[in-house]
């Protein structure tokens, strides 16, 4: 049985899915074979409904198939934010009709939250490997300035053609490609929090996403080509990483502290030249930020942690809700440092503890992380290779506001990361003056 076949058995909400060359044709079958005798509305904007969407109203009309008129977001500057949920959502209130959501990133996820809130399942057909969020449970949507995860339940089923999919923007696959690639950080993060006992890794949702990983991301120039066997195997990882999510009800197997970089500079409205930067290209910067970190992280001897001054150094809880609040009182998002900082705080004996833990386990948890991380400059090589940025000036960040970010990303998620480790062991200051001081990868030159 292959891996998608397996962990479709492990999928929750998703019961079918259909991926290969020439496989747009079968989507009226599948239709039926899900939703018997229901009326289908197709979900799509201006460009995904020219290169799919179209074809399938005429191939469900063919087939007997009812419809409702198209939905056409017909907003060049679309994106996932609340307002054109709302939109969807009083389109879909006039009838009972099963959205199809013809598209990528965006359309899927207005058209997941819109069928959750009109209580209906939805089927997805993809339109570019461009994140791992068609199979994923819960939508990224920005509501109140904020990009938040809303819970609501995967596509019933999925249907990505191979040959579309080929053929997207090089720079959609090289954003898969680049989220598909923090899933290598993101484990990393988890083996931490399970050898500190923080979070238990789930064995079933880490086989989902880690058993084939390295293998899929194994070819970056097949990907940006369009090579089939090499989108193939992203489409997949990129698939499976969405079921992880939906057995455990949680982003924690395909989201880490590089997801983190990307969730802030969303929230604080971040814009290259006016435009807004994916996911994948945010990912990957954050992913490459991570990866660094982790390299001097496996290069430090935590053997020998003196943790008296890393007691010292930590805040009391009074002391850290008035970081916390300060470090955002100019956002529009002013109480979530303290909010997520606060769930998961240690006081000064708990941390004394974690902190034994880590130094009396070192190298059992350095020998899994070594076999888990990409080192830095191999990472950088392949998401060159494949088209995504390497550089934080490549999507409008400065080398300022990236070093920034490594402090302020540990604020905005409850969820144990690098970030954590860095602060709680005292090294955050020693590992960024490393990295943007002087011969360091980002070095920040006096002006």
């Amino acid at each position: 049985m292959s891996k998608v076949a397996t962990a479709l058995q492990s999928a929750s909400e998703t019961k079918a899915l259909i991926i290969g060359q020439d496989k747009l044709k079968q989507t009226f079958q599948l239709f039926k074979e899900q939703f018997p005798d229901a009326k289908a509305i197709i979900v799509a904007d201006a460009i995904t409904f020219e290169l799919a969407g179209k074809s399938l109203v005429k191939q469900f009309e063919s087939n007997s198939i009812d419809q409702e008129p198209a939905y056409i977001y017909t907003d060049p500057e679309i994106y996932a934010a609340y307002e054109y949920v709302e939109e969807l959502v009083a389109a879909l209130k006039q009838h009972q009709a099963i959205p199809v959501a013809v598209g990528s990133g965006t359309i899927n996820d207005l058209t997941k939250l819109a069928a959750h809130l009109t209580n209906r399942p939805y089927l997805c057909v993809a339109t570019a490997a461009s994140m791992d969020g068609y199979t994923a449970f819960g939508a990224s949507i920005t509501a109140n300035g904020a990009k938040q995860t809303f819970n609501c339940p995967a596509p019933q089923a999925c249907l990505a053609d191979i040959d579309i999919l080929s053929a997207a923007p090089t720079e959609m696959t090289a954003s898969g490609y680049a989220d598909l690639f923090a899933k290598i950080t993101a484990g990393a993060d988890w083996i931490l929090a399970d050898a500190l006992n923080v979070e238990p890794i789930d064995p079933t949702a880490w086989s989902i996403v880690q058993d084939g990983l390295h293998e899929a991301l194994s070819d970056p120039s097949g990907t940006k080509k369009g090579d089939v066997k090499a989108v193939s195997q992203l489409t997949e990882g990129l698939m499976l990483g969405g079921f992880a999510m939906q057995w455990s009800k949680s982003s924690r197997p395909a989201s880490g502290a590089e997801h983190q970089f990307s969730h802030l500079w969303n929230m604080e409205h971040h814009l290259n030249n006016g435009e807004h930067v994916s996911h994948g290209f945010q990912v990957s910067i954050g992913t490459l930020a991570i990866t660094a970190l982790y390299d001097l992280a496996l290069k430090t001897d935590f053997e020998n942690l003196d943790i008296d001054k890393a007691l010292k150094q930590w805040p009391t809880l009074e002391e850290l809700k008035a970081q916390s609040l300060n470090i955002f009182k100019d956002t529009d998002f002013p109480e979530i440092g303290w909010q997520e900082t606060n769930a998961k705080y240690n006081n000064h004996q708990q941390l004394e503890k974690q902190l034994q833990t880590l130094k009396g386990n070192w190298n059992t948890i350095k020998a899994r992380l070594q076999q888990q991380i990409v080192p830095f400059k191999e990472a950088k090589i392949r998401l060159a290779t494949v088209g995504a940025p390497t550089e934080p000036e490549h999507i409008g960040i400065t080398r300022e506001k990236l070093k920034e970010t490594f402090v302020r990303a540990q604020y905005i998620r409850r969820r144990f990361t690098i970030l954590d480790l860095a602060v709680r062991t005292g090294y955050l200051n020693q590992w960024l003056d490393q990295l943007f001081g002087k011969d360091g990868i980002w070095e920040i030159k006096e002006k």
